[in-house]
């Protein structure tokens, strides 16, 4: 799994280089996710914005990265495409993530 992070003050910023996060790279995506959290990033912006189809099996990545996080911090999600937030909405993770449409606003938020 090929993935590109910044970090901007305290904010991480993950973002997949996959057009598809799926079964296929789901596992990848996963373990590099809990990597960055046992390295101390607790605020992390999840951009998705080059990434056109999440399936069950990397929705259940974010998921879990997020439980991995705990109460120790949060992640947020940037930059869905309209085929991802159909997901993200179908199952409800909309409402367990907060979403924004820019990195900059969802680096705002995480640093207030």
């Amino acid at each position: 799994m090929n993935i590109e992070s910044k970090k901007t003050g305290d904010v991480l910023v993950v973002m997949p280089m996959e057009k598809r996060l799926d079964a296929k790279v789901a596992v990848g995506f996963k373990e590099a996710m809990v990597e960055f959290i046992s390295n101390g990033n607790h605020q992390i912006v999840l951009d998705l914005s080059g990434v056109d189809f999440v399936d069950s099996s990397g929705l259940g990545a974010i998921v879990s990265s997020l439980k991995v996080l705990g109460r120790k911090g949060d992640i947020v999600i940037s930059g869905v495409g309209a085929s991802v937030l159909q997901m993200f909405s179908l199952t409800r993770m909309d409402k367990v993530f907060k979403m924004f449409p820019t990195q900059e606003a969802a680096i705002g938020a995480l640093a207030s």
